[in-house]
C-alpha cells in the first residue's frame, strides 16, 4: 500500500479511536511518524475539508465532510441493497450476530455487521477480516473456495491452535472441509474462541464470493442451529440470483 494512502488511513481510524481532537504533536506521537509527515497530511486534509483547526493549539478533528460521503457512499452499496434488509431479518429473527464477508483471494474482509441484544456477542467490525482461516467457519468457507494447490499451501503453513478444539491436523481439516461442502455449510465449534459457535454459508455473486455468518455462544445456539442454516441457506440461494 502506498506509504501516503496508509498513513492518511491512520489519520481517520485514529481520530475514530481517541473520539477528540489532536494537536500535531499528538498524532505524531500516537502514529509514530515524524512531524513533517504529520503536517503534510493534515494539511492537505484541512486544504480539502477534511479535518478543522479548533482553535490556536487547540488542536484537530474531522469535519462532518467525512461522514456526508460516507453516508452517500452507504445508501448507494449494492451489496447493501441487496443483502442489508436480509440480513438484519435473519438477526432479528434469531437475536445472534450475523455478518456478511467478501473473498479476495485468500483474505476475508467483513463488509456488514448486524449485532444481537445479548451482552454476551461474538462480534465482528466492519472492514476487519477473519481471525483464520483454518479455526473459523468463514476462513473454512474460504479454503472451501481454493485450488488444490492453493490448499495444500495454506495447510502447509501450519495450523495453529486458538483453543483446545482447534483442528491442527491438516488431514482432518480437508475431511471437515469436504464434509462441510457437501452439507452445504461451514461450522467453528468452539474451535476459534472458547464457548462460541458459528456457522457459516456461501454463495457467489458477480464472480465474487460471499459468506453469511451467524455467530453466538453455544448454550443459545444449538437449540437453533439446524433452523438458522436453513434460513441462511434460502437467503444464499436468493442472493445467487441475478
Amino acid at each position: 500500500m502506498s506509504k501516503i494512502v496508509k498513513r492518511t488511513l491512520d489519520f481517520i481510524e485514529l481520530f475514530a479511536e481517541e473520539k477528540r481532537p489532536l494537536s500535531l504533536s499528538e498524532i505524531s506521537r500516537l502514529l509514530d511518524i515524524p512531524m513533517s509527515s504529520c503536517f503534510d497530511v493534515v494539511r492537505s486534509m484541512q486544504e480539502r475539508g477534511y479535518v478543522y483547526e479548533l482553535g490556536q493549539r487547540a488542536g484537530f478533528y474531522p469535519t462532518q465532510k467525512l461522514k456526508h460521503l460516507a453516508g452517500v457512499i452507504s445508501e448507494n452499496d449494492p451489496i447493501m441493497e441487496r443483502a442489508g434488509i436480509k440480513l438484519r431479518e435473519l438477526r432479528d429473527e434469531f437475536d445472534e450476530s450475523v455478518s456478511l464477508a467478501h473473498s479476495i483471494g485468500r483474505q476475508v474482509t467483513y463488509l456488514l455487521v448486524f449485532e444481537p441484544s445479548h451482552a454476551l456477542r461474538f462480534l465482528v467490525k466492519v472492514g476487519d477480516q477473519a481471525r483464520s482461516l483454518h479455526a473459523t467457519s468463514v476462513g473454512k468457507a474460504l479454503l472451501s473456495t481454493l485450488s488444490s494447490d492453493a490448499l495444500e499451501e495454506e495447510l502447509s503453513k501450519g495450523l495453529k491452535p486458538m483453543t483446545d478444539h482447534t483442528i491442527t491436523d491438516p488431514e482432518v481439516l480437508r475431511k471437515d472441509i469436504a464434509k462441510s461442502l457437501e452439507r452445504g455449510y461451514f461450522l467453528n465449534q468452539e474451535e476459534s474462541i472458547q464457548t462460541g459457535l458459528t456457522v457459516t454459508t456461501h454463495f457467489r455473486w458477480n464472480r465474487s464470493d460471499y459468506f453469511i455468518t451467524m455467530a453466538g455462544a453455544n448454550y443459545r445456539m444449538e437449540g437453533k442451529i439446524d433452523k438458522a442454516i436453513s434460513r441462511m441457506q434460502e437467503i444464499c440461494r436468493q442472493l445467487e440470483t441475478p
